[in-house]
């Protein structure tokens, strides 16, 4: 039986590759081959046409190609089958590195020293214990729990906010509405991992902005959102950093990608940009870990990380 792979163009070669070389049994096709094949059994997909998988009668399974759902789940033409999200170390691990980076440039002043090279200027500035910092780290799942820990094994404070409580050694926990003000209340640097919800769009607005932590041992708060464009909104980011609630932020994802050449985010001398790569999905780790999910899935076993389509993740 038949793989359909939809994906970016760029990706796509590796992407078939991969599943082929852990699928000898199956074929594995790109979209543009396999439109309405009736022998597709499964799609692995990364932000597909709407109408591409709504008519496949033996479809057996859907695979995202990245961490979030959200790409998939406003296709409003899915079919009944399982959603499954990708967990794999490697996946994480990227995330971790993106968050811990982030973090650690915002902890050791990276902005200031970086004008200060530009104007050719040379002066040491006080240094801060991580014990003195707070990280608060929104989305407790496998990406932020990892994240957690390496930024704890740094030395930081780590608590973390998600919908339901969660217990993670070492992390003060806060969950439900409530619990999220108390969590940004609490962190000097606020990360940002969720998922992109119908609960969660919008989320970081001028209320979300203005609960966070006036005054921090870094001189300000910190926002990092390594999430989904769509949790956040620009205009009332913006408008936090020229105010004051916003001392500096690191954005990975945006409401309008590619990010518009004329957007203020580019030449803002407290911001961050990267091109949505805080953590790629690269075929070589991840299509080795979607083939033993069809691989199980033949032998009769369950599949793991399906989505709950009303939760959205």
């Amino acid at each position: 039986m038949t793989v359909l792979v939809s994906t970016k163009a760029e990706a796509l070669d590796g992407w078939c590759t991969g599943l082929a070389a852990h699928l000898p049994d199956e074929v594995v096709k790109p979209a543009a081959d396999a439109v309405n094949d009736p022998t597709i059994e499964f799609a692995v997909l990364w932000q597909q046409p709407g109408d591409l998988i709504a008519n496949l009668p033996n479809l057996k399974a859907i695979f995202s190609l990245g961490a979030g759902v959200d790409h998939i789940l406003r296709d409003t033409n899915l079919p009944d089958v399982p959603i499954v999200r990708v967990v794999a170390e490697d996946l994480t691990s990227r995330m971790s590195e993106y968050v811990v980076w982030r973090v650690l440039d915002h902890f050791r002043q990276g902005r200031l020293y970086r004008e200060q090279q530009s104007a050719h200027l040379w002066s040491e500035r006080p240094q801060l214990a991580a014990g003195a910092v707070s990280v608060g780290i929104l989305g407790m799942g496998e990406l932020g729990q990892d994240a957690a820990k390496k930024l704890q094994m740094l030395g930081f404070n780590v608590c973390g906010w998600s919908r339901s409580a969660k217990e993670v050694s070492g992390v003060k926990g806060y969950s439900g509405a409530a619990g999220l003000q108390d969590c940004l209340a609490a962190s000097d640097i606020v990360v940002v991992l969720l998922p992109l919800t119908a609960q969660t769009r919008g989320l970081i607005d001028n209320r979300f902005l203005s609960a966070m932590k006036r005054k921090t041992p870094l001189g300000g708060p910190v926002l990092i959102n390594a999430g989904r464009g769509g949790l956040q909104k620009s205009e009332d980011i913006l408008a936090a950093l020229s105010d004051g609630r916003l001392m500096e932020a690191s954005l990975d994802v945006f409401e309008q990608e590619p990010l518009p050449s004329d957007s203020p985010f580019w030449a803002h001398p407290r911001v961050f940009v990267t091109p949505h790569a805080a953590a790629a999905s690269d075929p070589g780790a991840l299509a080795r870990v979607i083939a033993g999910q069809i691989k199980a899935y033949r032998a009769g076993k369950p599949l793991s990380g399906i989505v709950d389509r009303q939760a959205g993740y």
